[in-house]
């Protein structure tokens, strides 16, 4: 049966991730993997999850299964998170929500949902995105088109030609939205740009399709949702794919959402049952851990503050790093200009060098990024940051 098969080629992020671990040099530095890493470059568990998780282990009495639409109190809180808990729409019966396994568990099934909607429907992904998206959804049997997002010169949000290329996307089909912290250009919509693509979705007739795995790094929680909360507000039908990998720090515990808002109750209501089967054929019921603790720390007023302080630190200090990081490369031997790191938001930006400096960064200084030129801005920290600018301005040169 298995001779047929030829070997996939190993994940790019995956491979360097293997040399950066075989890697013996102390002032190594890894900046390609997409975690948060504190300022002594650990992942760790937050103290608000942590106390909750404390908490869950002397009341939790069984480990019975959940069902297809996970925790119902996840889903509920999570709802009130994403759009503020007096958001009209969350009264309006037109909103429904189901657990799902992280953020790509979350994108798969609201994919498969649309599938089932409306087949012949394309799936619009703006230029560059996150490298599993195109896998991901087109792997459910999307047409993936694409349209300009971001220019690399000038490392701008390519504005003109987005929403020329959205200006012809047909009725029914989807448009792919980052909700915050863009994946891979930390090149965020502004109010303005996300008013006008909504305007755009009620001339045409297409459907935003929101992804959202970054609230809280960016601007704030709030702030971070503006996108999504006013097009809630203003079209008929949106769908918001979210994770809890980054602000709860749950990656391991695949915790996330899929959201529909549809244009009646009665549609929702038929929607979120098709999301139940779809998630019964894929994966059939999505994990109860890391959803019983978010749901605990948003219910409980201490823990969510507690929460809302920590999530903060980590946003200023990404924020401190691309600052730092920004003057620290101001005059540099070759002119180029990095002050988009210091403007853009989230952990990730495009350093914008050659293939041949990222080369020499790897081999001459233990330096790893990705050959987009992407660095997780989380991966800096106050000990490695000399390192890094000195090993720049040298490749520079």
């Amino acid at each position: 049966m298995f001779e047929n098969l030829k070997p996939v080629a190993i994940d790019p992020i995956l491979g360097l991730m293997i040399a950066f671990k075989a890697d013996n040099r102390l002032e190594k530095i890894d900046l390609g993997v997409g975690v948060y890493q504190d300022d002594r470059g650990r992942t760790p568990v937050m103290a608000s999850v942590k106390e909750a998780e404390a908490r869950l282990m002397e009341v939790e009495t069984t480990k019975s299964y959940q069902g297809m639409a996970g925790d119902p109190d996840y889903n509920h809180r999570i709802l009130e998170l994403l759009f503020g808990d007096e958001h009209s729409i969350l009264q309006s019966g037109r909103i429904k929500s189901i657990q799902a396994p992280g953020g790509s568990g979350a994108l798969k099934v609201g994919a498969e949902v649309i599938r089932r909607a409306r087949p012949e429907s394309k799936l619009w992904i703006g230029v560059p995105t996150w490298p599993n998206h195109v896998p991901l959804l087109g792997g459910t049997g999307f047409e993936i088109k694409q349209y300009p997002y971001y220019d690399l010169e000038s490392h701008r949000i390519d504005s003109d030609r987005m929403i020329e290329a959205l200006k012809q996307v047909p009725a029914g089909d989807l448009v792919l939205l980052h909700g915050c912290c863009h994946n891979p250009t930390g090149a965020d919509l502004t109010h303005d740009q996300w008013d006008l693509i909504a305007d755009l979705a009620l001339e045409r007739g297409f459907i935003p399709f929101i992804d959202t795995a970054y609230q809280g790094l960016g601007d704030g929680i709030d702030e971070d949702a503006y996108g999504m909360r006013m097009m809630a507000d203003r079209l008929p039908e949106v769908i918001v794919a979210s994770s809890c990998s980054k602000n709860f720090g749950l990656y391991r515990e695949r915790t996330g959402s899929i959201t529909f808002i549809t244009k009646t109750p009665q549609q929702a209501d038929i929607v979120v049952s098709q999301a139940m089967s779809t998630a019964r054929s894929i994966y059939s019921m999505p994990p109860a851990h890391g959803a019983l603790l978010v749901s605990m720390v948003l219910g409980d007023p201490d823990l969510n503050h507690q929460w809302r302080s920590e999530l903060e630190e980590v946003r200023l200090r990404i924020k401190a790093m691309r600052g730092l990081l920004c003057d620290s490369l101001a005059g540099n031997p070759a002119g180029m200009d990095f002050g988009h790191i210091k403007h853009q938001k989230g952990m990730f930006s495009f350093l914008g060098i050659t293939s041949s400096q990222i080369e020499r960064l790897r081999e001459e200084f233990g330096i790893y990024i990705v050959s987009s030129t992407r660095i997780n801005l989380a991966g800096v920290n106050s000990t490695n940051i000399d390192h890094l600018t000195q090993s720049l301005l040298k490749v520079l040169q």
